[in-house]
């Protein structure tokens, strides 16, 4: 018996190294701000330029092609500025997405080894696609010039859709792997081998097609809002007024898409939280009700911000437009309309409060912000907003034309009458709401929805139609903005950058203590789902390193179009007497 106590002693002592050099493997550890953090932030400023270079593509090729159809210079010269961009912001997304991987095969390599393992087929497709997309884009920039002219231009144009095509075929693989994390399928269970994993129900698990539309629109935003800011600098430097008109007009470009496609962004937010709550209903009420609830109110805020921002803009802008003061009295009006909704979406449902103040309330919650805090309120506030916002376009974009046709008139009142009905429709909803159960409740969103979207589109054929053959009020001033109104276009930019980070954080924290959801647990030091203020911090720390980096592209990006001319070129310094005095 002694003998077999110390030959298992002796076993345990020769598996003792292996073992703990097994668990030494399974995750590193990075000095300083630990290994959670290290690839939380190669992962965030990775998804940052990502995000970046797959957004700016989509309005290069749209200005390209409205260049070759109207044969407008600067249409094409907007489409060639945003590629430029694209040169710097392409080595660095591929710099932070090294980084990525290191950072995962060294700290997290259990991780690592468990998807490489399920996704191996199309880690390889994307590293192809990734090839033939950087190809792509050095042709489609450096041809710029070359494929200018006939036939030529076509070709050129198709090169930029190909390349549009290569980066949201990339982003779709890419979201399959972090999706896969969040809601792997029902067959895997914490007893499957990877091996034993289905391919493609893997690949397109519960959340990728929702994750996909809405980091698609998302992108769209996030690109037109870092193209704004980057006219605004451009402008703020400008030293002509030729300068000053063009980035002007590339400011209010980037602000029409940014804002534009912010408008149906909550629309896919919805489905995505749709799927979540389907897929698995404890982690919709993790989200939604539970310790990140209040992330959800800096996030009403976050995007109020960007909704009145968006708006000050395109009021500012009307005062270089002839006609436009006709409209700029109705302004204070939607402003009202903007800040309440504002208001009543970010008010929290419960209010965190001591014993004395919930005894003062009468319980939980409160008699008046409690009924303000509930999803009936919230829906129909963002409606109304987008309503709002919509209605901003329309009168910047009506205010120097004059319409000739001879039903222009009734088509005013329809439009009229089709905002009108939209609002009531959202109204009725809303307040119906409150007295059905919250499974029908959560139904009634989709009629709201789907109220200011035909609106949206109601109205825009309807103008469309209308200034057919419009006479114009005045040309558009261009260049004659305040400095304020740059200011606005950066403060867009910040906000969604900022807004990105905490968006992914409320996505990839749910998760918990999960690597892969109810799969694979983390195990390590960092289990534990950090607090929003330890978030906070990380998140704007991420942010002004791109800020920063999106800083010096700028620069570069304004390199690229001042020649450097020497002190011996303008007849100064040592050699100046090198140079010829004049004539060829």
């Amino acid at each position: 018996m002694r003998s077999l106590i110390g030959a298992l002693a002796a076993l345990v002592l020769l598996a003792e190294p292996a073992l703990a050099q097994e668990a030494a493997r399974r995750y590193g550890d990075f000095p300083v701000i630990g290994s959670r953090a290290a690839v939380w932030v190669a992962a965030q400023l990775h998804l940052f330029f990502a995000a970046f270079v797959l957004g700016v593509p989509m309005f290069a090729v749209v200005a390209e092609v409205i260049g070759i159809k109207s044969g407008e210079e600067r249409f094409d010269k907007l489409a060639k500025e945003f590629t430029r961009l694209l040169l710097v912001s392409y080595s660095a997304t591929a710099v932070w997405g090294a980084v990525l991987v290191f950072a995962l095969v060294t700290l997290y390599p259990g991780v690592w080894t468990y998807l490489a393992e399920i996704f191996d087929v199309s880690m390889w497709v994307y590293v192809g696609i990734f090839f033939f997309e950087s190809a792509t884009l050095y042709l489609y920039y450096y041809g710029w010039d070359l494929w200018k002219e006939g036939r030529a231009k076509w070709f050129h144009w198709g090169l930029g859709i190909l390349l549009n095509l290569w980066g949201t075929t990339v982003m779709f693989i890419a979201n399959s792997w972090l999706t896969y994390m969040m809601s792997p399928p029902a067959e895997v269970t914490p007893d499957t081998a990877p091996g034993m994993v289905q391919f493609w129900s893997a690949f397109a698990n519960a959340t990728w097609m929702p994750i996909n539309i809405h980091r698609l629109i998302a992108n769209v935003v996030f690109g037109g809002a870092i193209v704004g800011a980057y006219a605004a600098y451009r402008f703020l430097m400008a030293e002509t007024d030729e300068e000053r008109a063009h980035y002007d007009w590339m400011g209010y470009i980037g602000n029409f898409v940014a804002i534009s496609a912010l408008i149906v962004l909550p629309f896919a937010g919805y489905w995505l939280g749709r799927e979540i709550y389907e897929f698995n209903q404890q982690m919709g009420i993790t989200m939604m009700g539970g310790f990140m609830s209040w992330l959800w109110i800096v996030q009403a805020f976050l995007i109020g911000v960007l909704f009145l921002t968006g708006n000050y803009y395109l009021w500012v802008g009307m005062g270089r437009i002839p006609g436009a003061e006709r409209f700029q009295p109705y302004t204070k009006y939607m402003l009202v309309v903007l800040v309440l909704g504002v208001i009543v979406w970010a008010t929290p449902h419960s209010m965190i409060a001591s014993r004395d103040e919930i005894s003062a309330m009468g319980g939980q919650f409160h008699p008046f912000l409690g009924v303000l805090g509930v999803m009936s309120a919230k829906n129909t506030a963002v409606n109304l907003m987008i309503l709002t916002t919509f209605l901003s376009f329309l009168l910047y974009r009506r205010a120097n034309k004059e319409p000739v046709v001879g039903w222009a008139g009734r088509g005013t009142m329809v439009q009229g009458a089709l905002f009108g009905i939209a609002a009531l429709v959202v109204l009725f909803y809303g307040v119906y709401g409150y007295f059905v159960p919250a499974i029908v409740r959560i139904g009634f969103s989709v009629y709201q929805v789907l109220a200011v979207l035909s609106t949206i589109v109601a109205v825009v054929v309807l103008d469309v139609l209308m200034l057919r053959g419009a006479t114009s009020r005045g040309e558009i001033r261009w260049g004659q903005m305040p400095p304020r109104s740059q200011y606005a276009l950066f403060i867009l930019a910040v906000t969604f950058t900022w807004l990105m980070g905490l968006m992914g954080f409320a996505r990839s924290g749910i998760r918990q203590h999960w690597h892969v959801f109810e799969v694979m647990r983390d195990t390590s030091v960092d289990a534990a789902t950090p607090a929003l203020g330890y978030a906070s911090v990380v998140i704007s720390v991420c942010v002004l390193i791109f800020l920063g980096m999106v800083a010096f592209i700028f620069w570069v990006g304004g390199l690229a179009e001042k020649p450097i001319i020497t002190k011996a070129a303008r007849g100064e310094g040592p050699h100046a007497a090198l140079q010829p005095a004049g004539g060829d």
